[in-house]
């Protein structure tokens, strides 16, 4: 797969927590938990008092959670990564690239929530 993204807008984060890259993360700084909204996608790991590069707004490089379908919303699961949206849960992205197992990255367009 391809590891590639085109990040409109990127922001600093202040982490309050260990924090992997690829994955996605709250305002607060922690990961995004199962079906939880997220402000973006960070860029680099971290510990808690680091500030990271998040990305925000266009596509994001993302790690799967499971495998993903090319062209299907995704939502965060319990790690942060990025899994197939089924039937609940906050909607963050489309997947761009497909997914045939955990811990691929993938290419997503980050679809703007209010959080």
């Amino acid at each position: 797969m391809s590891q590639q993204s085109q990040p409109i807008q990127c922001l600093t984060l202040t982490l309050a927590g260990t924090v992997g890259a690829n994955l996605f993360v709250k305002p607060a700084g922690t990961l995004a938990g199962a079906g939880e909204n997220a402000l973006g996608v960070t860029r680099v790991a971290g510990v808690s008092g680091d500030n990271v590069p998040v990305d925000w707004l266009g596509t994001a490089q993302v790690l799967s959670g499971a495998a993903v379908t090319k062209g299907q919303t995704v939502k965060a699961d319990a790690a942060g990564k990025a899994i197939d949206w089924v039937t609940s849960g906050a909607r963050l992205g489309i997947a761009l690239q497909a997914a045939t197992a955990a811990d691929q990255i993938i290419e997503v367009a980050l679809i703007p929530n209010g959080v």
